[in-house]
């Protein structure tokens, strides 16, 4: 058992605070505290019985995506593991679609069939949610090909975790990607601990962002708690590999407050480091005092954003569980492509 333990402090090669305009830090507080709100829901209705299956919350690594989110276009493509909905929500779906798919519904993203771990909109350049572990980067890799082949200016977000890391599979697509300058930047989500695991027992090296060093990739680690160093971080990869300067690797040194899933019951790590890490490093309040501080943003507006929130999360419980399930025909629609 890992106890008594403090995270390593984030560090963040890139500067902040560059382009960030007020209605930039609104928009980044309204999204965080959407997916925090959300996730918070999910887990409770978990524990009810009302989603089933293996269920992953995002809870504490919200800069991660809404920073990444901001800084790609329209047209650009995301791919992440199966801690994805978040990166649902990130990309603008209705939050009633995504508790749909939670809660295994016919009028959720994937039908119902997909549930936590296996929600896809390509339609908005969404390609999974992916539930084995490190499977999403080879793919993410082709969607960057794909890209280079037809000649467009697309870049494609690959998003995996820090136990990912170290599958065989991501190696491969390093050294593709690299071969063929590809525009895809990996995001590697290291929020310090895979399935009761900590990275300093599992990896030989835990500067993740230099994993791609012997394929000749840079990459750089930022402080994935502020959501201004995520974008303005993703806004220079993102621009590079559009750019043609191919792969880069973003380590994003995050923290997630829950288990690694809802049967983790995270006893590897302290009580006293996870409430360390809340009243030091939280993202959203850390949006909340510049919000406060520097743009002038009284208190009343902020409860109004957050008093209208939770209206949303609670619409989409209720929209969820009085929606009707899939007929069990659909057991046998969708099976091959």
């Amino acid at each position: 058992m890992e106890t008594g333990k403090s995270p390593p402090a984030a560090v963040s090669e890139c500067a902040t605070n560059i382009s960030f305009r007020k209605e930039d830090d609104l928009h980044a507080y309204e999204q965080m505290v959407l997916i925090r709100r959300f996730e918070e829901r999910a887990g409770q209705m978990y524990g009810e019985g009302l989603i089933a299956g293996f269920c992953h919350l995002y809870i504490g690594q919200e800069a991660v995506v809404v920073g990444m989110q901001m800084a790609i276009e329209k047209g650009d493509q995301v791919i992440t593991a199966y801690r994805d909905h978040g990166h649902m929500l990130a990309l603008g779906v209705d939050p009633n679609i995504v508790m749909g798919e939670l809660t295994g519904r016919e009028a959720g993203i994937s039908h119902g069939k997909g549930g936590s771990m296996h929600m896809f909109a390509p339609e908005l350049g969404f390609y999974g949610g992916h539930g084995i572990v490190g499977a999403q980067v080879s793919i993410g890799t082709g969607l960057a090909f794909a890209n280079r082949y037809r000649g467009n200016d697309r870049v494609c977000l690959t998003y995996f975790g820090d136990g990912a890391a170290n599958q065989g599979q991501v190696y491969e697509s390093f050294n593709m990607a690299k071969i063929w300058d590809l525009p895809v930047v990996y995001v590697i989500e290291n929020n310090r601990y895979g399935m009761g695991t900590s990275i300093e027992r599992a990896s030989a090296t835990t500067d993740l962002s230099q994993r791609g060093a012997s394929f000749n990739i840079p990459g750089e680690q930022v402080d994935a708690m502020d959501v201004r160093a995520v974008y303005e971080a993703g806004k220079r990869a993102v621009e590079r590999a559009r750019d043609g300067g191919g792969p880069y690797i973003l380590e994003m040194l995050t923290y997630r407050y829950r288990g690694h899933s809802m049967s983790d019951p995270a006893k590897y790590r302290s009580r006293d480091e996870v409430q360390k890490m809340k009243t030091e490093n939280d993202p959203i309040d850390r949006v909340m005092a510049r919000l406060l501080n520097d743009w002038r943003v009284g208190q009343e507006e902020l409860k109004a954003i957050d008093k209208r929130i939770k209206a949303t999360v609670l619409s989409a419980v209720d929209f969820a569980v009085s929606s009707p399930e899939p007929d069990p025909a659909e057991l046998y629609t969708h099976v091959y492509a």
